[in-house]
């Protein structure tokens, strides 16, 4: 079979596009021709008489299924892809270069929209950090968001515009933020550059394509290592129904998360374990569980209060909560277990990466019934987990806590 050979020419929104010779050479000698939509409009006219057009729509199946039809009658003539901006970022060449790894591919890039925003606000973007939301969920944007990044160039879509982007950072506290929004960039008759406050972009609707810079002056916030326990929205005011905050961080600490990526909460009460490691490692994937349905609404309060957006909240007795669509996690904190600790670890242990390792605080009081220190440690042997040394600390006039800690 033919090796398939694509040339990926970069173009804007400009009805009329300047290409050089080199391209238009191509352009020119080309038989097989790809892209969107749009993409044909702007350039019908350039295109040699005969050419065959393959529509770049989903599923993207049918697309590169065309693609290999293409290459295998084309007789080594090169399928000529119209892509937006830099076909490299965030693009449609990685596409191919994920779906045919094979393939030989040569690319002709232009401006992206966010070096064009850029241009137009005269704005330097080499300190900008990139996210694209475009077909994606929110974590790297709630990333930047925790981290303080100052400035912030943002690829959006139908679903998150930056209207949807301005009340979610409104909605978790990040106001120190002008957004500046360019819509039809490249297009002369239709650009605009607007720059606004996010209370203005929250109720305001943009043309697409759209994309934004945000900017902040978030240097005077000073990022918290530890959160105050008396800063917390509490289970009934219970100030013993929340993990102290040296605990706290010391169990984080033992659970080794800057080196994991998906930590489960189980028994988030407060949520106090969950944001506080949102907050310290913002590039965790945090999946939250309660049973009692009264915490959903706090760990909502304390998720809003601390801007900490992004955790994942299940409600329901984790014993039957479905887990299989939930991503498996490399860290887990048994935060409460209502006296079913062993099948609550057996549980974890169905979907526990292989080097992934479960930490549980045990509390050593003379009314308390159950010994969940015996109990950890009939299912640890039962399950066969390997235990680490308990680490046993006491706070003030508290009752003494050991951190429990096993892995597979």
């Amino acid at each position: 079979m033919e090796q398939a050979r694509f040339v990926i020419i970069g173009i804007t929104d400009h009805p009329a596009p300047w290409f050089p010779p080199e391209v238009l050479d191509v352009i020119r000698q080309g038989k097989i021709f790809s892209g969107g939509k749009r993409h044909h409009d702007i350039v019908a006219s350039l295109l040699p008489e005969g050419a065959e057009w393959i529509d770049i729509t989903v599923p993207l199946d049918t697309v590169f299924e065309a693609y290999h039809r293409a290459a295998h009658f084309s007789e080594g003539a090169p399928i000529v892809v119209f892509a937006s901006g830099d076909p490299l970022f965030f693009g449609f060449a990685n596409t191919i270069k994920r779906k045919m790894p094979d393939a030989e591919i040569l690319v002709y890039p232009t401006f992206n929209s966010l070096q064009l925003l850029a241009h137009r606000l005269v704005m330097p973007y080499h300190d900008m950090r990139i996210v694209s939301l475009t077909g994606r969920p929110w974590p790297e944007f709630d990333r930047a968001l925790i981290e303080r990044v100052e400035k912030i160039g943002i690829l959006t879509d139908k679903e998150h515009t930056p209207a949807a982007i301005a009340r979610r950072m409104l909605e978790f506290g990040y106001k120190d933020y002008t957004m500046h929004i360019g819509e039809h960039l490249g297009n002369p008759q239709q650009e605009q550059v607007s720059t606004l406050t996010l209370e203005e972009v929250a109720q305001r609707q943009f043309a697409t394509p759209n994309c934004v810079i945000l900017c902040g002056k978030t240097a005077e916030h000073t990022k918290v290592f530890g959160i105050p326990d008396a800063s917390f929205a509490l289970l009934d005011g219970r100030e013993k129904m929340i993990t102290k905050m040296p605990i706290r961080l010391l169990t984080l600490q033992t659970l080794e998360l800057p080196q994991k990526h998906v930590l489960w909460d189980i028994g988030f009460c407060t949520g106090s374990i969950s944001i506080e490691a949102r907050l310290l490692f913002p590039h965790l994937q945090i999946e939250a569980f309660e049973i009692r349905p009264e915490c959903e609404t706090i760990i909502q309060e304390n998720m809003h209060r601390f801007g900490a957006p992004g955790i994942n909240i299940h409600m329901g007795d984790f014993c039957t909560v479905c887990c299989d669509a939930i991503a498996t996690p490399d860290a887990v904190f048994i935060g409460g277990h209502g006296g079913h600790l062993k099948e609550i670890m057996a549980k974890v242990l169905q979907h526990l990466q292989p080097h992934g390792c479960i930490v549980m605080n045990s509390v050593k009081a003379p009314k308390v019934t159950t010994d969940s220190h015996k109990l950890w440690d009939e299912a640890c042997n039962e399950l066969g987990l390997q235990q680490e040394p308990p680490m046993r600390i006491v706070i003030d006039e508290h009752h003494p806590i050991e951190i429990l800690k096993a892995h597979k």
